[in-house]
């Protein structure tokens, strides 16, 4: 079993950046594959990004492709987001969350473990 906890949220002007962290405890994050997803006011749970189990290999959502970075350091054991050109609408919190499986989809019910998620807001 794995403990999930994000942080690095904040207040942000629209084009500023943010890199949110996720530290694994329990097990290492290249045991899982991992993601972070985010919610805003009323709306869905989505995914943004993740990482298959194993492997540097990386999906994102179309809403983020070029500005969004998502990496791990192993030795660390946490997994991180460069969030970069941000905009109102990414305005949400956002979490990290784990599978055992390799892949990485899109929906939040194929995910085991979540952390707790830290706010994001860009004002413009």
């Amino acid at each position: 079993q794995v403990q999930l906890a994000e942080s690095g949220g904040g207040l942000v002007q629209v084009g500023g950046s943010l890199r949110l962290s996720c530290a694994a405890s329990g097990r290492t994050v290249s045991s899982y594959a991992m993601a972070w997803f985010r919610q805003a006011p009323g709306k869905e749970r989505e995914f943004v990004a993740g990482m298959r189990r194993s492997s540097d290999s990386t999906g994102y959502a179309d809403s983020v492709k070029g500005r969004f970075t998502v990496f791990r350091d192993d030795a660390k054991n946490t997994m991180y987001l460069q969030m970069n050109s941000l905009k109102p609408d990414d305005t949400a919190v956002y979490y990290c969350a784990a599978r055992v499986w390799a892949t990485i989809p899109v929906s939040k019910n194929a995910y085991d473990y979540w952390g707790q998620g830290t706010q994001v807001t860009v004002s413009s």
